[in-house]
C-alpha cells in the first residue's frame, strides 16, 4: 500500500499537546453539569412524553429545579428522593410536577437504605437496556457476511420521517452501508427535544425518538431482505447534544455525528455548555457502542481548504483525546476530513491524497470519514458527476472507512432518488476499477505529496503547541478553526451550565464505564 513517511516526532507532540488541552478542558467539564445533561439522565430513569402544551416532561423536572435553585444537587438525586417518598415511577413523578401537584424543594430526604435501593434499580433497568441493543447489533453483524471495503454513507432529508423510511429503503437497496438522516435546519438551537412521528421539516427531518425507532425498524426489516446490516446516523449534537445521545442509545442507532467543537463554531453555541455536553453524549456512545462521526469537514466550506488544512489536523487531535477522555474506544472514533480544494488549483488531486492518506496513517487505530467536493460545487451536473469520481479514487486509493458518497445535484438541492443511485454507482465503479492500485503505487520519497503532508503535520503542532499556552477558550476566541470568532461567554446556552454542588451524582458516568476506557 502506498504510505507516507511522516515526521513521528511531530505526530507524538501534536497529540500530546491536543491532550494537554483536553485534560485541562475536562477538569472545568468535571466540576459542573448543564440542563441537557441532567434532561438526558431522567431520560434515562424513563421520563418521557410531553404535556398537553407540548413541552417534553424532562424539560418540565428540570425548569422546576432550576425555578427552586436545586439543580445543582443533580436531577437524579430529587427524583429519586421523590419517587422513593411518595410510591410514584418517575415518570408519575414528572407528571405530577407538571400539574402543580408535586413540588420536589418540599420534600424530605427519603431512607438512606431506600433511596440507595432504588437508584440502583433505576440506574439498572437503563443500563439492561442499552446493553441489550448493542448486544442485538453485535448479533445482527455477526449473522451476515463479512463487510469488506468502505461503508458507503448516504444522505436523506426529505422532512418527513415516512419518505425519508422509503428513500432509505431504496438506497439501501442501490448499495449505502449507512443512512444518515439529515436533521431540520436548527433543531440544533432548540433546547429541548420535539416529540413523536414528524412529517415536516426543513433541509431535513426532526430528530425525535419515535423518529429513531421508526427508521431503525425500517433499516433491519431491509437489513434482512438484503442480508448485510444497514447502518443508521443521526445528528447528537446542539443544545440536546445529551439526550440526541440517549435517544439514539434506546433505539438502537450505529453512528452519531457527535463533535466537541461544531456547534461553537457554526450555531454559536456557548463554548461551556457545548464541552460539557460533548462528553456526557460521548459517555453514552461509547456504552451504546456508537461510533461517533467528528465534523473537521465544515471548516473548509469557510476557510481555503489548501491554507487552512493544519486546523482540520489540529481538530481532529483534539476530537479523538476529548473523546478518550470520555471513554470512547479508537474504533468508534470517526474522525472527518474533505475533498475540499479549489479544483481550479493545479495539483490537487495529489495534495489532496497526501491529506487524506496521513489522516489515514495519523489514526490507524480509528474510524476515519471521508467528505465529498461540496464548497466549489456548481449547477454544472456534469462537472460535479467527475469532481466526485476524483474524490471517490482519493477514498479508495487511501482506504478511508467511511465514504460519504457525493451527489451530483449537491450545490443545488438533493431531491432526487436518482442522484443517490449514480453516486452510489460512481463511487462502487471507482472502488471496483481501482482494487488494487495502492498497493502498486509509493510516493516519491521527499516528493510533493510528502512534503506537503508533513508540512500540514508541522503547522497542526505549532497549532496545537501554541493552543496549550493560550487555553481552548482563548484560542477560539481568534477565529483560529474555519476564520469564526466566539467568546468564552458568548453564544446560547451559557444560562445552562450548572456548576455541581456538594452531593452532586450522576450514577451514569459510572454505570457507563468500559474496559479499556480511559475514565475507568
Amino acid at each position: 500500500m502506498a504510505t507516507l513517511r511522516l515526521n513521528e516526532d511531530y505526530i507524538e507532540r501534536a497529540r500530546a499537546a491536543a491532550g494537554a488541552v483536553a485534560a485541562e478542558t475536562q477538569r472545568f467539564i468535571d466540576r459542573h453539569t448543564t440542563v441537557s445533561t441532567e434532561r438526558a439522565i431522567l431520560r434515562l430513569i424513563g421520563i418521557d412524553g410531553v404535556t398537553e402544551q407540548d413541552v417534553p416532561y424532562a424539560n418540565v423536572v428540570i425548569d422546576h429545579l432550576v425555578e427552586h435553585e436545586l439543580i445543582g444537587y443533580g436531577a437524579f438525586n430529587l427524583l429519586v428522593d421523590a419517587v422513593v417518598t411518595t410510591g410514584l415511577t418517575p415518570q408519575a413523578a414528572a407528571e405530577q410536577i407538571g400539574r402543580g401537584e408535586l413540588d420536589l424543594s418540599a420534600l424530605p430526604q427519603a431512607d438512606s437504605v431506600l433511596r440507595a435501593r432504588k437508584a440502583d434499580e433505576l440506574v439498572a433497568a437503563a443500563v439492561s437496556r442499552i446493553k441489550k441493543n448493542r448486544e442485538t447489533r453485535t448479533e445482527r453483524l455477526a449473522s451476515y457476511p463479512e463487510e469488506k471495503g468502505a461503508l458507503t454513507y448516504v444522505i436523506v432529508a426529505t422532512g418527513n420521517i415516512y419518505e425519508d423510511i422509503a428513500q432509505a429503503k431504496a438506497v439501501a437497496r442501490q448499495g449505502a452501508d449507512i443512512i444518515s438522516v439529515i436533521r431540520t435546519t436548527a433543531q440544533s438551537l432548540l433546547d429541548y427535544v420535539p416529540y413523536g412521528a414528524t412529517t415536516e421539516g426543513f433541509g431535513g427531518t426532526m430528530a425525535t425518538q419515535e423518529n429513531f425507532r421508526l427508521m431503525r425498524a425500517a433499516l433491519d426489516e431491509v437489513s434482512d431482505e438484503l442480508g448485510r446490516y444497514v447502518r443508521l446516523c443521526n445528528f447528537c449534537s446542539g443544545l440536546c447534544m445529551p439526550e440526541i445521545a440517549v435517544m439514539g442509545a434506546l433505539e438502537r442507532l450505529d453512528v452519531m455525528l457527535n463533535d466537541a467543537l461544531y456547534g461553537i463554531l457554526f450555531r454559536d453555541i456557548n463554548m461551556k455548555r457545548t464541552l460539557i455536553d460533548q462528553y456526557f453524549s460521548r459517555r453514552v456512545n461509547a456504552f451504546a457502542g456508537i461510533m461517533i462521526n467528528t465534523g473537521e469537514d465544515n471548516y473548509l466550506t469557510t476557510a481555503d481548504a489548501f491554507e487552512e488544512a493544519h486546523t482540520v489536523l489540529a481538530s481532529q487531535f483534539l476530537n479523538e483525546q476529548f473523546a478518550l477522555l470520555a471513554g470512547v474506544p479508537h474504533e468508534l472514533i470517526g474522525l472527518g476530513h474533505a475533498f475540499e480544494m479549489d479544483p481550479a488549483r493545479a495539483g490537487t488531486f495529489l495534495l489532496e491524497w497526501a491529506q487524506a492518506q496521513a489522516v489515514r496513517q495519523i489514526f490507524h487505530r480509528s474510524k476515519v470519514k471521508y467528505m465529498p467536493p461540496t464548497k466549489y460545487m456548481t449547477g454544472n451536473i456534469f462537472k460535479g458527476y467527475i469532481q466526485n469520481a476524483m474524490f471517490n479514487s482519493v477514498a479508495t486509493l487511501s482506504n478511508q472507512d467511511i465514504h460519504l458518497v457525493g451527489m451530483l445535484t449537491e450545490a443545488i438541492h438533493t431531491p432526487f432518488m436518482s442522484d443517490r443511485a449514480l453516486a452510489l454507482d460512481n463511487a462502487k465503479y471507482i472502488e471496483t476499477t481501482l482494487d488494487g492500485l495502492s498497493d502498486e503505487l509509493q510516493f516519491v520519497p521527499g516528493g510533493k505529496a510528502e512534503q506537503r503532508a508533513n508540512h500540514v503535520l508541522e503547522a497542526a503542532m505549532n497549532l496545537l503547541l501554541g493552543m496549550q499556552k493560550a487555553g481552548l477558550y482563548n484560542t477560539l476566541a481568534q477565529g483560529t478553526f474555519a476564520g469564526i470568532k466566539r467568546r468564552e461567554d458568548g453564544g446560547k446556552g451559557l444560562d445552562g451550565v450548572v456548576t455541581k454542588r456538594e452531593g452532586y451524582v450522576n450514577p451514569f458516568d459510572r454505570a457507563f464505564d468500559l474496559k479499556g476506557g480511559q475514565r475507568v
